[in-house]
């Protein structure tokens, strides 16, 4: 099935591309959490959704574009879980750094992630404890790689915080990269980082594919009390805060 769920994240990417390489403005409207939305977002939505129902009828789906009431998903154990379009900030900024987010989970883990950047064309992808990357048409498998100084990738859009300044004051020698979107679990799954740490807000959907690229090859991915990033369907669709690490 992985295969399919990869086309099926181009097939949504091409989507996100034909508004993305328009002549019309980036318009984007507010959601009730003030996060902006598109109409490349809806496209790629009705793209994947329509596209896993026909893989897998008996797979529901949690998609961030329209994400079930809590009475629906609670007792869930299996479920498809989809950001359509990861990073649209990045997306209305034209610095391409944004992505599709597929991913399986089964009893509270991700098993299976596909995450597809469109402007790059390029792919991650993981299942069965394997990850790799898909860059112009060469397929290779991936793994964490260790460095010293150790490079550090925080949000582009959300890395500027107190906290996370002091973080990095306290981490010792490191170098910095900023990268928008999913990209930076998969920077860490790659080897071109050692360490993603989170501490502002992120949802569910924002993570679980990129979550299982990064595990897949090596990393791991713990929240601040060491505890593994639990998709065990809960009312609240936020993530505490974490960390995606080699170490």
């Amino acid at each position: 099935m992985l295969e399919q769920i990869c086309q099926l994240a181009r097939e949504a990417g091409d989507a996100i591309m034909q508004v993305y390489q328009g002549e019309k403005p980036l318009d984007a409207t507010s959601k009730s959490d003030d996060s902006p939305v598109t109409a490349a977002d809806i496209a790629a939505h009705r793209i994947i959704v329509s596209g896993l129902q026909r893989l897998a009828a008996d797979i529901p789906v949690i998609s961030e574009e329209d994400p079930p009431a809590w009475e629906v998903r609670q007792h869930w154990t299996r479920y498809w879980l989809v950001d359509p379009l990861d990073g649209t900030k990045e997306f209305l900024k034209r610095n391409g750094e944004f992505t599709v987010n597929i991913a399986l989970i089964d009893a509270g883990k991700p098993v299976m992630g596909v995450v597809y950047a469109p402007v790059p064309n390029t792919l991650y992808a993981a299942a069965d404890g394997k990850a790799w990357k898909e860059e112009c048409g060469v397929r290779k498998e991936i793994q964490v790689r260790d460095a010293r100084p150790p490079r550090v990738v925080v949000s582009r859009s959300h890395g500027g915080d107190d906290e996370m300044k002091e973080y990095l004051q306290q981490l010792g020698e490191h170098q910095t990269t900023s990268v928008g979107s999913s990209l930076k679990f998969c920077l860490v799954a790659e080897g071109e980082a050692q360490l993603y740490p989170r501490f502002g807000p992120t949802n569910i959907w924002d993570t679980a594919a990129g979550h299982a690229v990064a595990v897949a090859a090596g990393a791991q991915v713990h929240d601040w009390q060491g505890k593994t990033l639990d998709y065990t369907p809960r009312e609240s669709f936020l993530n505490p805060g974490f960390r995606v690490s080699i170490y």
